[in-house]
């Protein structure tokens, strides 16, 4: 049975023939890439369910891969899981903030990036089937099935995990939702403890929505708890 199509992108090749191998045993069809430009290639042309993405790639960077399918309407909701050497803290904060909607540090359990990938396509799958519904705050609007969110008459340009944020935030509005709530309701899965992955969506979602901190218009940040949409 084929659960869908993996793009494995990785220049160590021993890497992708073991992750290749266990997603192979689960289900998947999986294609591979070896660096950026090949990545970006594979990814226009077969429009994977999902992509594994290491970021020290050669000829082009895995950042600067995230961003540009983050940027092109036809590869803009692939869920990306990245790849990152340990200590690589700087670049896993950039990669979230491109769009990744997970990450896994080197040395990994290929059983624990498994269960990641299911989750992230659950999630994903999830979302897509959500039935049509405009949810209105103040000036913002947002569509449920057209994952469309509009402020002042602009269309504002969310990555998959900002949106869910936002839709999530907005369906209990005046509810203060924690961070291990929104960690579980949007990534599916226990993150031990990784809030800071909602802190840099939240973060960016914020910006997108001129939410100024100082002034707070739409979200609310509960000091110690989470937050909540106003």
């Amino acid at each position: 049975m084929n659960y869908g199509r993996i793009l494995v992108v990785d220049d160590e090749e021993h890497i992708v023939e073991l992750i290749k191998f266990n997603l192979e045993k689960n289900g998947y069809k999986v294609l591979v890439a070896y660096d950026g430009e090949e990545a970006l290639k594979k990814a226009e042309k077969e429009i994977p369910n999902l992509i594994v993405l290491d970021l020290m790639l050669p000829v082009i960077d895995g950042i600067d891969v995230c961003k540009k399918l983050k940027m092109s309407e036809k590869t803009l909701d692939i869920p990306i899981i990245m790849l990152t050497a340990k200590g690589e803290e700087t670049d896993k904060i950039l990669g979230l903030e491109m769009g990744a909607d997970d990450y896994i540090t080197k040395p990994f359990s290929v059983r624990e990036l498994v269960a990641r990938i299911k989750a992230v396509l659950r999630r994903s799958k999830d979302s897509s089937n959500k039935k049509q519904e405009v949810i209105k705050i103040d000036d913002i609007e947002i569509n449920i099935e057209k994952h469309e969110v509009i402020r002042d008459d602009e269309k504002l340009e969310l990555t998959l995990k900002e949106f869910e944020l936002l839709r999530i935030l907005s369906e209990n509005r005046g509810k203060v939702l924690s961070r291990n709530f929104l960690l579980d309701e949007v990534w599916g899965y226990d993150y031990y403890g990784e809030t800071r992955t909602v802190d840099v969506h939240i973060r960016h979602l914020r910006k997108k929505l001129k939410d100024d901190n100082k002034n707070t218009k739409y979200i609310e940040t509960v000091r110690g708890i989470g937050y909540k949409m106003k």
